[in-house]
């Protein structure tokens, strides 16, 4: 380990190096990032701004970028982030989105146009890619880093694979932290509501002197244990579901002429409970929750935890040469340990069958430590316009080490976790990926852009599993008493060009129209989930076709802007983890291919200056097509829709992907009253509403989630002093649904969070 982090120190040190040489140079221009808070561009303030997105790693007007783009920034962001909830507020706020975790706040799973994985285990390999100042976190425990004092949120829909690589088929969600500026400017938010759920925010930049500039914020999000767990034994807990998660930022910017420098480290700590699973939570041959059901009580009797560490640098260079154009390096680098134990089956009482609250089939305790580390580096160049062209080019290399350690508890416990852990399981994960890009823009008329691009990847996966586990013994008679040794190695590797194509043609200077054709490229994967008497499995590269049309433009008096698009995409080898079934494992399959398609549109008016409104919603359509594929079907007494082939195996040819909607929607309304010549009163409510979804590959009555709605709604008085005073309500009408489940027990579930009501006190300058 110390070969490797020095290994990582000297790349970065030679990658700065090399910059600072190349930045020698005198040059005339350059492109520059954003700052804080920018102030929306509108038309006398009665008006809509311009949005301007950076999904072609440049800074453009929305309409004019041939991609379906959603950008997420100011008061909206606020509101949506107001109770204390990690990334997964955005869930369902922007078209074809689902966000869902079963590690609680550690462990987001993303969802784009019904590509997704469900795989819970720390080495799953996702096709929505989070790219976090402009740093691409591969581990999906890095993804859970808080969104905090950021400048905007974009998430960019269907394949990404030229400008922002592999493992991003389904798109991208990219978040930017707000950047420190020549002006002082800050905020202070905090709010408290039910549960005593506290949300405290601050942030404070400015100039320095001598070029540089600073910028320092921090997060504070804390809830109280809000269930009661009503099981008496010596391993569980008597409340749960509380957490304190704390972050950090800070940044320091140089300027001079045009070279640019931005330093940036961040910290977070947590700790809390794990998402707590609710045994017999359904009842059998429907969805509709078991009588007795409450959400502010369960019985379990395992032990239960949850912390986090991490932290992160990324150090940004950027320089103009004169009349060529701007050369970016960005280097980061990330690690973070993450521990986390559940009682999976969610329950206390053991009996057969294992239906209604709290009951389950056996005892299931497990838990894990683990420790991804990850490098990146990326050389980009972007071109000044010239004769009608623009282009971009560079290189990318990412270093990952994931080591971690699984565990498993006897029962009943003894209340001495190192007594009762009978079960270690060590994993060792290597990744190294590396890529060449380049992407051309052309302008044959002014009306008309054309842009084509490629991107060659390539993945090294190894993978080693040691340790001592009791069920191998029976499943693998060369491994006596459950000792790996020799140790079990997997390994997977390749690589793949993607290309896109799109033309963007300008009906007026408020319409566009664009078509665009991507493809995208989730790497070869390994799962080696081995603690229920499983081996490695592997899965081959996944490859994605999609095909776009869309429309983009507004009114020109700036009172309204629309996005319209139809999609089809087609994923050859699409990579499925077959989840829990009577055995709990997780392996890997490729099924022979799987088809998408569907219509997303956004609409945002201001018909009169005090009110602001936007719309969206997306139908998504989503099937596996593989006559000869199947998995396990569930251990517990669920009730199967599916058929089943000769080896017992649930067919699944035909089936949605799991937690894939048919239909998102979200609107939003904003009313403002001016009450004095320096307030004004505002009433700010916003809807999401996700249809009916399944959790798993197979399709079972129990394991179909319900449709959900939930609302918020604010209250507030903004006043030009810069004081934002409000009462707001998250999920107003309460409305509970499971959103994911466990299916190798019992009929167990997990589900949304519930209503919160309080008040919120925000200053900014």
């Amino acid at each position: 380990m110390v070969t490797i982090r020095a290994s990582l120190l000297l790349r970065t040190v030679v990658t700065g190096a090399s910059f600072l040489a190349i930045a020698a140079t005198p040059a005339l221009a350059r492109e520059a990032p954003p700052e804080a808070d920018p102030a929306p561009a509108t038309d006398s303030g009665k008006g809509l701004g311009d949005i301007v997105v950076t999904a072609l790693r440049r800074n453009d007007s929305s309409k004019n970028v041939p991609v379906a783009v959603t950008a997420i920034g100011g008061e909206k962001l606020d509101v949506l982030n107001s109770s204390g909830l990690d990334i997964r507020f955005l869930s369902s706020r922007v078209p074809s989105l689902q966000i869902e975790s079963s590690f609680g706040r550690t462990f987001p799973r993303f969802y784009i146009r019904g590509l997704g994985n469900t795989d819970f285990d720390p080495n799953a390999a996702q096709p929505v890619s989070v790219v976090y100042d402009d740093v691409a976190l591969e581990n999906p425990m890095l993804k859970s880093f808080p969104a905090f004092d950021l400048a905007a949120v974009e998430v960019l829909r269907g394949p990404q694979g030229t400008l922002f690589g592999r493992n991003t088929p389904a798109g991208v969600v990219k978040l930017d932290s707000a950047r420190p500026g020549q002006t002082w400017n800050g905020y202070a938010s905090a709010s408290w509501a039910t549960y005593d759920t506290v949300n405290a925010e601050a942030a404070i930049g400015g100039p320095l002197g001598g070029g540089f500039a600073f910028r320092a914020s921090g997060l504070l999000q804390y809830r109280d244990d809000w269930v009661s767990n009503d099981a008496v034994t010596k391993g569980a807990d008597a409340r749960l579901e509380g957490y304190r998660d704390v972050a950090g930022r800070f940044q320091l910017a140089y300027a001079s002429g045009d070279f640019n420098a931005l330093l940036s480290a961040h910290v977070r700590d947590l700790s809390g409970t794990p998402r707590v699973f609710r045994a017999g939570l359904f009842q059998k041959g429907s969805n509709d929750f078991s009588a007795g059901f409450d959400p502010a009580r369960v019985s379990i009797d395992g032990y239960t935890s949850q912390s986090l560490t991490q932290w992160g640098i990324n150090l940004h260079l950027d320089y103009h040469l004169a009349g060529l154009g701007t050369l970016y390096s960005v280097t980061g680098y990330e690690k973070a340990k993450v521990e986390s134990t559940g009682d999976i089956d969610g329950g206390s009482n053991y009996v057969f069958p294992a239906l209604g609250l709290n009951n389950a089939l056996f005892p299931s305790n497990t838990g894990g430590l683990t420790r991804p580390e990850e490098f990146s580096q990326e050389l980009r160049f972007a071109s000044d316009p010239f004769g009608g062209f623009r282009f971009q080019a560079g290189a990318y290399y990412f270093h990952q080490t994931l080591q971690y350690h699984e565990y498993n508890y006897v029962y009943p416990p003894t209340g001495s976790r190192a007594a009762d852990n009978n079960q270690d399981i060590f994993h060792d994960n290597r990744n190294e990926n590396w890529g060449v890009f380049a992407s051309l823009e052309f302008k044959p008329v002014e009306a008309l852009t054309l842009r084509a691009g490629g991107r060659y990847s390539h993945d090294d996966k190894h993978d080693k599993v040691s340790g001592y586990s009791p069920s191998l013994s029976a499943s693998i008679p060369s491994l006596p008493g459950g000792i790996i040794s020799p140790v079990l190695e997997a390994k997977a590797g390749g690589g793949d060009f993607t290309w896109d194509a799109s033309a963007t043609y300008a009906v007026s200077p408020q319409l566009n129209i664009y078509a665009r054709a991507a493809t995208g490229y989730l790497g070869p994967a390994i799962q080696d989930r081995v603690t229920f008497g499983s081996r490695q499995t592997t899965a081959r590269k996944e490859t994605t076709i999609s095909g776009e049309v869309g429309i983009k433009g507004g009114l020109a008096d700036h009172t309204l802007n629309f996005a319209i698009d139809g999609y089809y995409w087609r994923t050859k080898d699409l990579q499925l983890t077959a989840v829990g079934g009577g055995t709990n494992s997780a392996h890997l399959l490729n099924a022979d291919h799987a088809v998408g398609y569907g219509v997303e549109a956004e609409f945002e008016a201001r018909p009169v200056p005090q009110l602001t409104l936007t719309a969206s919603a997306s139908y998504n359509f989503t099937e596996i097509r593989d006559p000869n594929i199947s998995v396990g079907k569930c251990g517990s007494a669920c009730t199967l829709v599916d058929p089943l082939n000769g080896a017992g195996g649930v067919i699944i040819d035909g089936n949605p992907l799991p937690q894939a909607p048919r239909y998102v929607a979200n609107v939003t309304a904003r009313y403002g009253i001016p009450v004095s010549p320096t307030a004004e009163l505002y009433v700010y409510t916003d809807w999401a509403y996700r249809s009916e979804i399944n959790y798993f590959l197979y399709d079972a009555l129990e394991f179909r989630g319900r449709s959900l709605l939930e609302g918020g709604l604010k209250v507030g008085v903004k006043t030009t002093t810069g004081w934002d005073l409000g009462l707001f309500a998250r999920n107003i009408t309460n409305q509970i649904r499971s959103i994911s489940a466990i299916d190798f027990n019992n009929l167990t579930g997990m589900i949304n969070e519930p209503r919160i009501v309080g008040a919120q006190a925000k200053f900014s300058f």
